[in-house]
Parts: C-alpha cells; sequence; structure tokens
C-alpha cells in the first residue's frame, strides 16, 4: 500500500493522529492535498513553529501547547486535515504528549484529523498505541520523469531518448527538491542537461546517504580480478549478474536475491561484495546493523524502512551487509538482544524473501554460530558460498597480485610459488601484511624488498588459523559438512584432503563424547 492509499484509509477509519518521518514536505502536503479533494470538502491547514497556522490564524505561533488547545475546540463536524512541522521536538514534553494522547480519543467521532510531519521518527512510547505511523514513500521513477521532463522542457536538453532514460534512472533514490538543485547546477555549468551531469547525481547520492547515517556510499574500485582464488564463486557471479538483463527479465528470470559469504577472517569475503559491484556496474550501499539501532521507541523500525526505502529506491544496487553474525549475534538465543533487534532483524528477512526490487544483498559473516537459522533459509539467499584459506596455488596467485600492484613490472622477481609454499594457513590479508612488513624492512635500509624480506616476514608471523586453530577448524567442518558451497574448486592435493579431513575428525570427536 502506498501512502496516497494509507493516508485515504487512515481518514476514512478515523484515525485521529497520524506520523509520517519525510524530508520532502512541500511534496508530501501537495499529495496530502491532493487526497483531502479526493475525500471531499476537508480543509488542510498547516503550523510551524516560526510562523503558526497558514490561514490567517493568529494563535499557536511559537506556543505548541496553543496549538494542540485551539485544535481541540474546533468545531466537531468542520473536515479539517491539520498538517503540524516538526512536531516531533515538543511530543517529549509531558503536557504536549499527554493533549496528543487526549486528541487521538477526542478527535475520532469527529472530521479532525492531525499530520505529524518530521524528518526524523521520535514517538515517546505514551504515544504508540494512539499515533498512527504512515510511510512517504520516495518519487518512482514515472514521477521523477515527468518531473525531469516538464523542468527541461525550455532547456537544452543533449542526449538522445535512451540517454534520458538513463539519466532519469540516476535519480533514483533523491528528492524531488534534490533533484531541482542538482538541474539546476548542471544548467549553471554548462548552460545545457546531458549524460556529462550524471556525476553531479553520483555525489549527490553519496552525501544524501551519508546524512542518512544508515547506510554508506561505496565506490568500488576493485574488479574480479583483484580476487585471488574463487574460481567457483567468481563463475557464479558472472552468471547470475546476466539475470538483470532486460533479455533476462523477458525470459522469465526472477532477479537474484543476493549471497551469503562465510568464512575465515581475511580470506576475501568484502573484497567480493566490491568486486560484485563492479563487476556489475551497479552502485554499493554498505549495511552497519548496529547504524539501525535508535534509542526511542520506534526508532529502529523506522530506520529500517528508511534503509529498505532508500535501497529500493536505489535499484539496481547491491546491499552490502558486513559482518552480520555480529549485528545480530545472539537472536533468538540465550543472548537475544532487546525486542527492537528482534524486530528489526524480522523486518529485514522478511523484506529479503517477499522482495521484488533488483536489490541484491551480499552478507559476509565470520561466526555461523552467532547467525539465527532463519536467516539462512533457502529463499532468502540464492547462494551460500563457504570461502576457505587458501591452497597453494592460490596462495600462488594472491601474491602475484599483491606484489604486481606494487612492483607490476618486476613481479617476475620474485618467487611466488616458494612463499605460498611457506605460508599454509595464512589468508589473503595475512599474505598482504607480510609483504607490507617486508617492504617497510627494505625501506629502513633504502633499498628494494626481495623474496627472502618477505620469508623473514613469513617466519616472525604467527597466522590466525595457529592462534584461533580450534575455532578456524570448526568453521571448516561446518562446511565441509555439506551446508554451504565451496567459494573455490578444491584440487586434489594434499593440504585440500587435509582440510576436507577435518570434518570428518570433528564428527569422530563429536560421536566420542556421546
Amino acid at each position: 500500500m502506498n501512502f496516497r492509499e494509507e493516508f485515504n484509509l487512515s481518514v476514512r477509519s478515523r484515525c485521529a493522529v497520524m506520523y509520517v518521518t519525510t524530508r520532502e514536505e512541500e511534496r508530501l502536503i501537495a499529495v496530502t492535498k491532493e487526497c483531502a479533494a479526493e475525500l471531499g470538502d476537508m480543509r488542510v491547514v498547516c503550523w510551524d513553529f516560526a510562523s503558526g497556522f497558514d490561514v490567517g490564524v493568529a494563535v499557536g505561533k511559537g506556543n505548541p501547547i496553543a496549538v494542540l488547545d485551539f485544535i481541540s475546540k474546533e468545531p466537531a463536524d468542520t473536515p479539517i486535515l491539520y498538517i503540524l512541522k516538526d512536531f516531533h521536538r515538543f511530543l517529549e514534553d509531558n503536557m504536549v504528549c499527554r493533549m496528543v494522547k487526549n486528541l487521538s480519543a477526542q478527535l475520532k467521532p469527529q472530521q479532525k484529523s492531525i499530520l505529524i510531519v518530521s524528518p526524523v521518527f521520535k514517538l515517546p512510547e505514551e504515544l504508540t498505541a494512539a499515533v498512527s505511523v504512515l510511510e512517504f514513500e520516495l518519487p518512482t521513477l514515472p514521477e521523477l520523469r515527468e518531473f525531469i521532463t516538464n523542468i527541461t522542457q525550455n532547456v537544452v536538453v543533449d542526449m538522445d531518448k535512451e540517454g534520458f532514460e538513463q539519466f532519469v534512472r540516476a535519480f533514483q533514490g533523491l528528492t524531488i527538491s534534490t533533484v531541482k538543485t542538482i538541474l539546476s547546477k548542471a544548467l549553471a555549468r554548462s548552460g545545457k542537461i546531458s549524460l556529462d551531469d550524471l556525476q553531479l547525481v553520483l555525489e549527490e547520492k553519496k552525501q544524501v546517504i551519508r546524512k542518512t547515517q544508515v547506510l554508506e556510499f561505496f565506490n568500488a574500485e576493485e574488479t574480479m580480478g583483484s580476487i585471488g582464488g574463487m574460481d567457483v564463486l567468481k563463475s557464479w557471479i558472472v552468471t547470475r549478474g546476466m539475470a538483470f538483463s532486460e533479455q533476462a527479465q523477458q525470459f522469465g528470470l526472477p532477479y537474484p536475491k543476493g549471497v551469503l559469504i562465510v568464512g575465515i577472517q581475511g580470506t576475501g569475503k568484502s573484497l567480493c561484495a566490491k568486486a560484485i559491484s563492479q563487476q556489475w556496474h551497479m552502485p554499493l550501499l554498505r549495511l552497519d546493523v548496529g547504524r539501525l539501532m535508535g534509542s526511542y521507541v520506534g526508532e529502529s523500525e523506522a530506520r529500517t524502512r528508511e534503509m529498505i526505502q532508500i535501497a529500493e529506491a536505489m535499484a539496481p544496487c547491491v546491499l552490502w551487509i558486513d559482518e552480520v553474525d555480529k549485528g545480530f549475534a545472539g537472536i533468538g538465543g540465550v543472548q537475544g538482544d532487546s525486542g527492537a533487534q528482534a524486530r528489526v532483524f524480522g523486518s529485514l528477512i522478511t523484506w529479503m524473501q517477499e522482495k521484488k526490487s533488483p536489490v541484491f544483498i551480499v552478507a559476509t559473516a565470520n561466526n555461523i554460530e552467532q547467525l539465527p537459522p532463519e536467516f539462512m533459509r533457502k529463499g532468502r539467499f540464492d547462494e551460500i558460498f563457504f570461502v576457505n584459506l587458501p591452497t597453494e596455488k592460490e596462495r600462488t596467485e594472491i601474491f602475484r597480485l599483491h606484489i604486481g600492484r606494487r612492483r607490476d613490472i618486476a613481479v617476475k622477481n620474485y618467487d611466488c610459488a616458494a612463499l605460498a609454499r611457506e605460508t599454509k594457513g595464512f589468508s589473503g590479508a595475512e599474505i598482504e601484511q607480510v609483504i607490507n612488513d617486508a617492504m617497510f624492512t627494505a625501506f629502513s635500509q633504502q633499498r628494494d624488498f626481495t623474496t627472502e624480506d618477505v620469508l623473514a616476514a613469513i617466519r616472525s608471523t604467527i597466522p590466525l588459523s595457529v592462534t584461533f586453530k580450534e575455532t578456524i577448524n570448526k568453521l571448516i567442518a561446518w562446511a565441509g559438512s555439506g551446508r554451504a558451497r565451496m567459494a573455490s574448486s578444491q584440487q586434489e592435493t594434499q593440504e585440500a584432503a587435509d582440510q576436507n579431513q577435518l570434518y570428518y575428525n570433528y564428527n569422530s570427536a563429536g560421536e566420542s563424547a556421546q
């Protein structure tokens, strides 16, 4: 149900007090007035703290209590909608809170309603049952197309029909006022509108997402070639990416939902999220689950709705949920957090299951035991991959990649195969670190680093596979039980066989203990 439908239904069902979170006051008021006209002879009266009412009533300027008192004394048979701007600031006051609660009951049999408009969601617990919360969605693609077409009628538009459609799509996820600002900047800069202005749109999107403090816009520079190993996962990514094309939709393919990448720390899980974004030419949004949690009642759920709204408005995009195991640790178990955390989790997995928009979720996790089972249920992810410690062949490739970035021409001077043999149990991140250590040593002696420098750094490094041997072996055993698909095609080497044997060792140990 969209805002128009939800608003009309709320008014018809005598919902006295409503609350909507939006940064688009002007558009909301315009839409609300259209809805009021559809409902019949309903007046719309706006109020703000600085100006008071917009209909010449000399009451309420700078006084929220006087406003509520005035509303309570208005004739009961007059259909009026009162839009109170930024009224969330006053709801913490005991008197205001009580008056709103009283009005919720008093206005119910009358033809009057109150709509509180705020850029943030702050609703005291006392009002959760008395106030109905509505969602005001960002402009849809048809709305953006109509607005941009109208506003550019009398200016030079230097692009063809296909280019114009690409231009319009780039504005998804932005407010109408922001779109207007970007177009004004473009005209001021060059006197015309063209595809060159897409960079302005991208920069504005970064700013908007940064201001929400819920999502982070990532500039992904990493490519599939930046990933060492993981041939199975990389092949899967290339294949799934084809499903976003128009031909795939005509074929009847659904949009891919997402992938859960589980693995040992430092094995390149986050790198995969960035490479997917680059491979598919989609924006990358990073979600820190902790940022969804708020201190007010309902604030966490409101932030979750905002996150979903932005992600869907920016679709097609990649939504990267990094270290999701930490964000939802213990839900449904003995370590379960607050009810707000559980509700946020419930909203997220429901959306993941039901979403039809091309928002591809890449969730990464280190500790699978902390993830609730329902998060990994089929239908929420297209596949679950396990990223193991790299094999010798993959380590050789990783050494070549990292040394090649630092010494592109001279990479042949380094014995990457020898380095790979000496780093059994090292992750990709640890391989990068020993190269950095070798470079520090060489730089302090005013020379270039050598294979011997890297070998010395390797000998002085204790990898996580040793420090957290039991934990890592347990994770490898979990994946070896067939619960996840291996990101790499395991070569039939003794090293790979040793890793696979862990599963059977753990099973045997578990049976012996019973």
